[in-house]
Protein backbone atom coordinates (compact mmCIF):
# COMPACT_ATOMS: atom_id res chain seq x y z
CA UNK A 1 0.00 0.00 0.00
CA UNK A 2 1.30 3.50 -0.96
CA UNK A 3 4.12 2.12 -2.62
CA UNK A 4 3.98 4.55 -5.42
CA UNK A 5 3.59 7.51 -2.78
CA UNK A 6 6.48 6.36 -1.15
CA UNK A 7 8.76 6.08 -4.36
CA UNK A 8 7.45 9.54 -5.58
CA UNK A 9 6.83 11.95 -2.68
CA UNK A 10 8.86 10.68 0.22
CA UNK A 11 8.01 13.94 2.35
CA UNK A 12 4.60 13.51 1.75
CA UNK A 13 4.43 9.41 2.60
CA UNK A 14 6.13 10.26 5.74
CA UNK A 15 3.34 13.44 6.60
CA UNK A 16 0.45 10.82 5.34
CA UNK A 17 2.06 8.04 7.61
CA UNK A 18 1.82 10.20 10.66
CA UNK A 19 -1.15 11.38 10.54
CA UNK A 20 -2.47 7.53 9.74
CA UNK A 21 -0.72 7.05 13.43
CA UNK A 22 -2.33 9.69 15.19
CA UNK A 23 -6.08 9.03 13.65
CA UNK A 24 -5.32 5.04 14.91
CA UNK A 25 -6.09 4.15 11.50
CA UNK A 26 -3.43 1.40 11.61
CA UNK A 27 -4.74 -0.22 9.06
CA UNK A 28 -4.06 1.71 6.83
CA UNK A 29 -0.69 2.87 7.18
CA UNK A 30 2.17 1.28 5.07
CA UNK A 31 3.69 -1.26 7.81
CA UNK A 32 6.68 -2.81 5.64
CA UNK A 33 8.17 0.41 4.42
CA UNK A 34 7.07 2.18 8.02
CA UNK A 35 9.53 -0.40 9.58
CA UNK A 36 12.59 -0.15 6.89
CA UNK A 37 12.24 3.51 7.58
CA UNK A 38 12.42 3.27 11.39
CA UNK A 39 15.37 1.08 10.86
CA UNK A 40 16.92 3.02 8.20
CA UNK A 41 16.31 6.05 11.06
CA UNK A 42 18.49 3.72 13.40
CA UNK A 43 21.14 2.71 10.79
CA UNK A 44 21.20 6.51 10.29
CA UNK A 45 21.82 7.27 14.09
CA UNK A 46 24.90 4.79 14.13
CA UNK A 47 26.34 5.84 10.90
CA UNK A 48 26.32 9.92 13.22
CA UNK A 49 28.30 8.11 15.82
CA UNK A 50 30.94 6.81 13.50
CA UNK A 51 31.46 9.81 11.84
CA UNK A 52 31.82 12.03 15.02
CA UNK A 53 33.92 9.63 16.51
CA UNK A 54 36.39 9.40 13.11
CA UNK A 55 36.38 13.51 13.34
CA UNK A 56 37.42 13.08 17.11
CA UNK A 57 40.08 10.34 16.30
CA UNK A 58 41.63 11.88 13.23
CA UNK A 59 42.35 14.88 15.29
CA UNK A 60 43.52 12.92 18.52
CA UNK A 61 45.91 11.61 16.12
CA UNK A 62 47.07 14.44 14.45
CA UNK A 63 47.32 16.18 17.83
CA UNK A 64 50.01 13.73 19.02
CA UNK A 65 51.47 12.78 15.67
CA UNK A 66 52.06 16.52 14.46
CA UNK A 67 52.61 18.57 17.99
CA UNK A 68 54.40 21.31 15.09
CA UNK A 69 51.25 22.01 13.92
CA UNK A 70 48.71 21.84 17.37
CA UNK A 71 46.53 24.96 16.94
CA UNK A 72 43.38 26.28 18.35
CA UNK A 73 41.49 25.12 15.11
CA UNK A 74 41.83 21.19 16.21
CA UNK A 75 41.21 21.87 19.83
CA UNK A 76 37.80 23.20 19.13
CA UNK A 77 36.97 20.24 16.55
CA UNK A 78 38.08 17.72 19.67
CA UNK A 79 35.68 19.79 22.22
CA UNK A 80 32.85 20.13 19.58
CA UNK A 81 32.82 16.44 18.48
CA UNK A 82 33.34 15.27 22.04
CA UNK A 83 30.13 17.77 22.94
CA UNK A 84 28.41 16.72 20.33
CA UNK A 85 28.98 12.41 20.69
CA UNK A 86 27.94 13.06 24.53
CA UNK A 87 24.62 14.65 23.25
CA UNK A 88 24.29 11.88 20.74
CA UNK A 89 24.89 9.28 23.08
CA UNK A 90 22.59 11.74 25.98
CA UNK A 91 19.52 11.53 23.54
CA UNK A 92 20.02 7.91 22.50
CA UNK A 93 21.37 5.68 25.62
CA UNK A 94 20.90 2.25 23.49
CA UNK A 95 23.49 3.24 20.66
CA UNK A 96 26.45 2.58 23.54
CA UNK A 97 25.89 -1.15 23.07
CA UNK A 98 27.22 -0.03 19.44
CA UNK A 99 30.46 1.62 20.79
CA UNK A 100 33.16 -1.37 20.83
CA UNK A 101 31.75 -2.00 16.41
CA UNK A 102 31.50 1.98 15.90
CA UNK A 103 34.46 2.92 17.48
CA UNK A 104 36.67 0.38 15.85
CA UNK A 105 35.02 1.33 12.17
CA UNK A 106 35.59 4.84 13.10
CA UNK A 107 39.30 4.33 14.45
CA UNK A 108 39.80 2.49 11.25
CA UNK A 109 38.25 5.52 9.09
CA UNK A 110 40.27 7.88 11.19
CA UNK A 111 43.63 6.23 10.56
CA UNK A 112 43.26 6.31 7.08
CA UNK A 113 42.59 9.61 7.07
CA UNK A 114 45.49 10.80 9.84
CA UNK A 115 47.43 9.52 6.79
CA UNK A 116 46.16 11.39 3.77
CA UNK A 117 45.69 14.29 5.74
CA UNK A 118 49.29 14.31 7.46
CA UNK A 119 51.32 12.89 4.64
CA UNK A 120 52.92 10.49 7.33
CA UNK A 121 52.73 6.67 6.49
CA UNK A 122 49.57 4.93 7.99
CA UNK A 123 52.18 2.79 9.70
CA UNK A 124 53.05 5.80 11.78
CA UNK A 125 49.84 5.40 13.48
CA UNK A 126 48.84 2.66 15.77
CA UNK A 127 46.76 -0.28 14.02
CA UNK A 128 43.94 -0.19 16.92
CA UNK A 129 42.69 2.76 18.85
CA UNK A 130 45.45 3.88 21.11
CA UNK A 131 42.44 5.18 23.71
CA UNK A 132 39.52 4.09 25.63
CA UNK A 133 36.06 5.26 25.13
CA UNK A 134 36.13 7.59 28.46
CA UNK A 135 39.46 8.88 27.59
CA UNK A 136 38.99 9.85 24.05
CA UNK A 137 35.97 11.55 25.44
CA UNK A 138 37.42 13.16 28.41
CA UNK A 139 38.09 16.93 28.45
CA UNK A 140 41.34 17.47 29.57
CA UNK A 141 42.91 14.73 27.76
CA UNK A 142 44.86 15.53 24.92
CA UNK A 143 47.51 12.45 23.71
CA UNK A 144 50.85 13.09 23.80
Amino acid sequence: MNDGLHSADFFGWIMQQAALLRAGQLAEIDQEHLAEEIEDMGRSLQRELVNRLTVLFLHLLKWQFQPGYQGNSWRYTIEEQREQLKDTLADNPSLKQKLPESIERAYKYARTGAAKKTGLPKSTFPENCPWSFEQALDDGFLPV
